[in-house]
């Protein structure tokens, strides 16, 4: 049971800096926000000063823009000291876009593992037209023909068109390391789910936590099953992982995320993330008393109108959902003569 303290939610800044500009959000550690070409507009990134230059926390996407804004960055909040090291919490593109072009000019990288690999392996992998595993997997989620046909014959998208060439090597993280950045020991520990082997860091000098896309308020991050692993359960992982790290939450502690705004009340915000799903997963089940594929399994679970620029995102968020229920023991699957799995609840 929550006190009333405990079970609320605060923003201490309404609003995110400008474009070119820095907030601090903590003694040596500045907040900036860069834009991102999609719905989700924006990405956070922290800068944590190491007195002889900076630690920089997520970098978004790389363009020739984002290289732009970088250099003013630079120039300006960043007062012309050199970014040592980059730390990125996990390996998706607005997170690790522009860590080799840090790279390029000097700075360590730092990561998990997984994050490394799987950033550098998608990086390398151009494909001009869709891959025949990732039409089969489309076609076992039961994406929609028309989309299906269409996507078939355009170019998919490539990690190397929006993250610059990664050079080898990195420093690794991993659960359990205790890492000095700012001033600052900040333990590591691991999430999943949402990425794998996503790092956070818990600061031991005061009330801040480094969320990555964990650990957001008010949007609970994309859980996908993509053709890369298509037996995967990244729903499991995630409810895993927020169990672990709620036992670690205080009411006080500010987080920095990845996206929208750093807040406090982390204990309330860890039950939601949780519940949300349960919920989900519920909807869904009672959804699935007549044999659906995951392309069938919006309603329930978004509770919108999904457009097509979101369409992607939710099919394999749906199929997460589907495969979850499956691996639980609560849903059959059997293969349609279309290669679509269809998931009926037990």
């Amino acid at each position: 049971m929550m006190d009333g303290a405990a079970a609320h939610i605060h923003y201490p800044w309404a609003d995110a800096p400008g474009t070119g500009e820095a907030i601090e959000v903590a003694p040596g550690v500045l907040w900036m926000r860069l834009p991102l070409p999609m719905k989700l507009d924006h990405v956070n990134v922290y800068a944590l000063d190491d007195g002889d230059g900076w630690t920089l926390v997520d970098t978004g996407f790389h363009s020739r823009r984002m290289e732009a804004l970088w250099t003013s960055l630079l120039a300006g909040p960043l007062q012309g000291r050199p970014v040592n090291r980059v730390l990125v919490t996990h390996h998706h593109p607005d997170h690790i876009g522009m860590a080799g072009w840090f790279q390029q000019r000097g700075a360590e990288l730092v990561t998990t593992r997984t994050a490394w690999l799987f950033a550098r392996m998608l990086t390398l992998d151009v494909q001009d037209l869709p891959a025949a595993e990732t039409l089969a997997y489309w076609r076992g989620c039961g994406m929609a023909p028309e989309i299906l046909a269409k996507r078939a014959a355009e170019r998919p998208f490539n990690f190397a068109d929006v993250v610059f060439p990664m050079p080898l090597g990195y420093s690794r993280i991993g659960q359990g390391d205790c890492i000095r950045i700012g001033g600052r020991d900040w333990d590591v520990h691991i999430g999943n789910g949402h990425a794998p082997e996503h790092a956070t860091l818990w600061s031991r000098d005061d009330n801040l936590v480094l969320g990555g896309d964990q650990i957001l308020p008010s949007i609970s991050p994309n859980i996908g099953v993509y053709a890369t692993e298509p037996g995967a359960d990244p729903v499991a992982d995630w409810l895993e992982a927020c169990e672990r790290l709620a036992t670690l939450s205080r009411p006080e502690l500010l987080v920095l995320g990845g996206h929208k705004l750093p807040f406090t009340g982390l204990p309330l915000r860890m039950r939601q993330l949780i519940d949300n799903h349960h919920g989900a997963l519920a909807r869904l089940e009672t959804h699935l008393a007549t044999p659906m594929a995951a392309g069938d399994c919006f309603a329930p679970l978004f509770k919108r109108r999904i457009g097509e620029a979101e369409y992607g995102l939710a099919l394999v968020e749906a199929m997460a959902h589907c495969l979850h229920l499956w691996h639980a023991g609560r849903a059959s699957r059997a293969l349609r003569d279309d290669g679509a799995w269809v998931f009926q609840a037990l």
